[in-house]
């Protein structure tokens, strides 16, 4: 019903995002309209980048059914941050990697201005300083 395999499933109930379900008398596993409401939430929050943790924390307010909206988006609001701070780590990197893309000739001579960035060291340097700009 969620598209979500079934290990998957598996893997989230033994990490504890999702409850065990209750099993016919052959040990079949019989999920409920709950099971898939909150594996969809487990799932959307996994595509927008929530870790394991940070969703287990999600669940907890729910769970504890008086969760207040400003305890959700405190908690949204420190993740949007997180990914925005990699957002502007990979723009470091891309520039960092196009720059020094642009300078390789593509001739048939064993120089190359990206392996000698790589064997240098200059990414972390070049990526410290475009990230500050």
């Amino acid at each position: 019903m969620t598209g979500c395999n079934l290990e998957t499933i598996r893997y989230y109930e033994s990490v504890g995002l999702m409850p065990d379900p209750p099993r016919t008398s052959w040990g079949h596993r019989r999920y409920g309209s709950a099971h898939v409401e909150r594996l969809n939430f487990v799932m959307r929050a996994r595509d927008l980048g929530f870790t394991m943790e940070e969703i287990r924390g999600l669940l907890a307010l729910v769970d504890r059914g008086s969760h207040t909206c400003a305890e959700v988006e405190r908690r949204g609001r420190h993740h949007l941050d997180v990914v925005r701070s990699k957002i502007r780590d990979l723009q470091a990197i891309e520039s960092v990697l196009d720059g020094t893309i642009a300078r390789c000739t593509g001739s048939d001579t064993p120089d190359c201005p990206l392996l000698d960035v790589l064997n240098e060291g200059q990414i972390k340097s070049e990526r410290v300083e475009s990230a500050s700009d």
